[in-house]
């Protein structure tokens, strides 16, 4: 800037920002910020707002340079909001504004965080063996590609198919298929694990490849004197949840009959003094019940320990 030219002391220029946004009261403000500090802020890596705002102002218009009178600040938040107050409503609350690169590079990296935790948890239901982060990423792409409209045809012609059926049954089948999860593609304003569990509940109920959930490898103890006791009978949902009407009696049966049921595969099991021991894996849906069961039955002398929270398989 040339020397002979004052600049208004409420001006503030600023260049290589990150905005954020937030309208209130009618009047929109906003705060300068390093580049991806934002995120850190709100993840809450970073706590200190100093490391976060390139300077620590409220503006009416960055890119003027354009500070907010104490006024305006004072009708919008409060009489008596402290500045900081300010600054932390407008980082939590507001709109991020960033560049086409710096959105860009945040998009890739939510993308492949999301692609890591999928090809993490879902493995092939045949082998158990988990896909490579390239399949899993070409996967997605087939369901985002076909977007809602044929996720929409595929639910109706599944509703059509139970036309046939009684009024009841056809309502049931076109409210499953209303419930049946779609994938449209990574976001940037949702986390990236809330994403990936949106991704894994659209490959499972789509299968553009044969995917299950990764098993769970769990060690649980239990007191040899507990087993041969008579369990309480499950309730109808946990019996439906389970698995077919066949394992109803097997449900029924003795404490160490019910635990078994909720085991998918027993790697080893055996009897040590007074206590016996197994090692096996559970599906993931499957393990809140057995834990509650294992806290219920056992009154607390039972032990759960989770050794692997997405184990693969690796043999036969």
């Amino acid at each position: 800037m040339p020397q002979n030219i004052n600049q208004p002391s409420n001006q503030i220029r600023l260049t290589n920002v990150s905005l954020v946004r937030l309208k209130k009261g009618k009047k929109r403000f906003e705060i300068a910020c390093y580049k991806n500090k934002v995120l850190e802020y709100r993840s809450g890596v970073e706590t200190d707002l100093d490391n976060v705002l390139q300077i620590h102002s409220v503006f009416l218009s960055v890119s003027k340079g354009q500070t907010a009178p104490s006024q305006d600040l004072a009708k919008a938040f409060g009489p008596k909001i402290p500045l900081d107050e300010i600054i932390m409503e407008i980082l939590n609350k507001g709109e991020m504004q960033v560049g086409e690169k710096e959105r860009h590079a945040q998009l890739e990296r939510v993308h492949n965080e999301v692609i890591d935790i999928v090809a993490g948890k879902l493995v092939d239901p045949r082998s158990k063996r988990v896909y490579t982060t390239g399949m899993i990423e070409k996967a997605l792409e087939q369901l985002s590609s076909q977007g809602g409209a044929a996720h929409k045809d595929e639910a109706a012609a599944a509703v059509q198919s139970h036309g046939n059926a009684t009024p009841t049954n056809g309502e049931a089948g076109k409210e499953k298929t209303k419930e049946l999860p779609t994938w449209t593609g990574v976001v940037t304003t949702k986390s990236a694990k809330s994403q990936a569990l949106e991704a894994m509940k659209a490959l499972i109920a789509w299968q553009p490849i044969p995917v299950t959930r990764a098993r769970m490898k769990l060690r649980l103890t239990c007191p040899t004197g507990i087993l041969k006791q008579a369990a309480k009978p499950a309730a109808k949902k946990e019996t439906q949840e389970n698995g077919a009407e066949g394992e109803a009696e097997k449900v029924t049966g003795t404490v160490k009959d019910r635990i078994l049921s909720y085991v998918e595969q027993v790697e080893s099991q055996d009897t040590v003094g007074q206590e016996w021991e197994v090692i096996g894996y559970v599906e993931p849906g499957a393990f809140k019940g057995l834990s509650e069961f294992i806290g219920g039955e056992t009154k607390g002398r039972g032990r759960l320990e989770v050794l692997d929270m997405a184990a693969t398989h690796e043999g036969e």
